[in-house]
């Protein structure tokens, strides 16, 4: 009777098991939408004093989690991209100092993983659509395949070709290494800057038109370099638009989402925009829009074209299972007089601009929505840096990062989460400058090894005197706009922070 009864239930529980229905979760979705040159002071949700109205970035962060100690690893572009593809410093790479232009060879290392081949190993399709900035191995025409020396080309002191001359590159060949080479599924891309030449798109690294066409350049001599309609002269297709770059970026990713939204698998999508990086160039209707002139209006069409992607992810149906994260590379070109002219201060509170080693090089908007998982309406002061995302997908899709990968990555996850008894203290922050300044933020302080601004800012250098204090420190929680330089004040204090710098710098 007993040896009845249990097979008759081990029967049942077999039975059961065979037919319930088991639900599979699937991974969420993860949406990084990167704005180029935006100041933290242009989102009015981060000041309510800005000239710019940003209602759409505004209500993103109202549906999930604000950073206001968020920062880029470096103060310019192409660094900044390098560190949130690889969680590293570009001053590991063989770029240490300065920016890439649109002939610029491939930076990202062959074999090193990046965000995008993370998580495609984890089942992800992954999608980069907008300014890349890191490099394109161009092919070149058999004629000038032995013209590269130093003396024709932009070399830096690891050999590394920064720029070229366009009329060697043979456009009718897709260059040997782009996006698809690290990990992407799919590119729709600007090889650099919207003030660089090529002006072209490559969709899966194959040029969508021949730039064969010759632009003089615009706004060349407004008198402020890089703003206004500001690009350069260079090569360009024939359909190239400017005023079109920002809308054909997000119709792209708008078709990216609606071809994936039903795949059984998740999706990546990197979506860097090239706005409101110069040239400011923003539609007519946007004409006059803000109260910070043409920079400004330009900020407003980028709010309403995120907002437009928003709402499609809404009418695709998959806002409930998407991490979006919205924010900047670095902090905005807006020059003191700028400030003075329309009384908008693009960097808010924070000294300095875009290029310095200042907080308003560096110091950027940071929003992550993820409904039902990272509280809405919810605001961090956590100190985080935009290296931090490979760690934190990595954590998001349960992987465990070896230690020769995304070394400077610290995961935000469970802060994303609120969970305070996961959450460990943040790890000290690197900043660079264009110019190669270090800084080290550690707790509430920030220590600077040289003098100046190492970026657009007068000075930019300074050499200090005899006595003087060779270079800064500030205490950001007691001075955030950096006005008092307390360096000779805390020798022990700078000697200790010194000492950590120079460990990371030498890992």
């Amino acid at each position: 009777m007993i040896k009845k009864t249990v097979y008759l239930l081990v029967g049942i529980l077999v039975f059961s098991g065979c037919t319930e229905k088991k639900e599979t979760i699937k991974p969420p979705n993860i949406i990084y939408i990167l704005a180029d040159d935006l100041g933290y002071g242009d989102v009015s949700i981060y000041n309510p004093k800005s000239k710019i109205q940003t209602p759409n970035i505004d209500k993103l962060a109202s549906e999930g989690m604000l950073f206001t100690d968020a920062h880029s690893p470096s103060s310019v572009c192409t660094p900044t991209r390098y560190g949130i593809m690889t969680g590293r410093y570009c001053w590991r790479s063989k770029l240490p100092t300065g920016v890439l232009r649109g002939y610029g060879e491939a930076l990202l290392e062959k074999d090193r993983t990046t965000i995008a081949s993370l998580l495609k190993e984890r089942d992800y399709t992954t999608g980069v659509i907008g300014k890349w900035h890191l490099g394109l191995d161009w092919v070149l025409k058999e004629t000038y395949e032995d013209s590269i020396n130093d003396k024709t080309v932009h070399r830096n002191e690891y050999g590394t070709v920064t720029q070229m001359n366009g009329d060697w590159i043979d456009f009718t060949k897709k260059p040997t290494d782009g996006p698809l080479d690290h990990g992407f599924d799919y590119s729709y891309i600007l090889p650099a800057s919207l003030d660089m030449e090529p002006y072209c798109y490559l969709e899966n690294d194959s040029l969508t038109e021949l730039p064969n066409e010759y632009t003089p350049g615009n706004d060349l001599n407004t008198g402020s370099y890089a703003t206004a309609a500001f690009w350069r002269p260079g090569r360009i297709t024939k359909s190239f638009d400017f005023y079109e770059v920002l809308p054909t970026f997000i119709g792209q990713a708008k078709k990216f989402v609606q071809s994936h939204a039903k795949d059984k698998n998740p999706f990546f999508l990197y979506l860097p925009l090239a706005a409101p990086h110069s040239p400011w160039v923003p539609k007519e209707v946007y004409d006059g829009s803000s109260g910070a002139g043409q920079y400004g209006d330009f900020v407003q069409m980028v709010d309403a074209q995120v907002g437009d992607f928003l709402k499609s992810l809404d009418e695709n149906g998959v806002s409930k299972n998407t991490i979006v994260i919205f924010t900047s590379d670095n902090g905005p070109f807006w020059k003191p007089d700028f400030i003075e002219r329309f009384d908008h201060q693009a960097a808010s509170k924070y000294r300095g601009m875009k290029a310095d080693i200042h907080e308003g090089g560096h110091r950027i908007p940071f929003i992550v929505r993820w409904p039902g998982k990272v509280k809405a309406g919810s605001e961090s002061n956590f100190r985080t840096t935009l290296t931090n995302l490979m760690a934190t997908c990595a954590d998001v899709v349960g992987v465990s990062l070896n230690g020769n990968t995304a070394e400077d990555s610290q995961s935000i996850f469970p802060v994303l989460l609120g969970n305070k008894a996961q959450t460990v203290e943040a790890i000290p922050i690197v900043h660079h400058s264009s110019r190669g300044f270090f800084a080290l933020r550690k707790g509430d302080w920030k220590l600077m090894e040289k003098r100046g601004s190492g970026g657009f800012s007068i000075p930019a250098i300074v050499e200090p005197k005899e006595g003087e204090p060779q270079g800064q420190l500030y205490n950001l929680v007691e001075d955030p706009s950096e006005t008092i330089n307390l360096y000779n004040e805390k020798p022990e204090l700078v000697k200790e922070l010194q000492a950590e710098l120079n460990n990371i710098k030498n890992q």
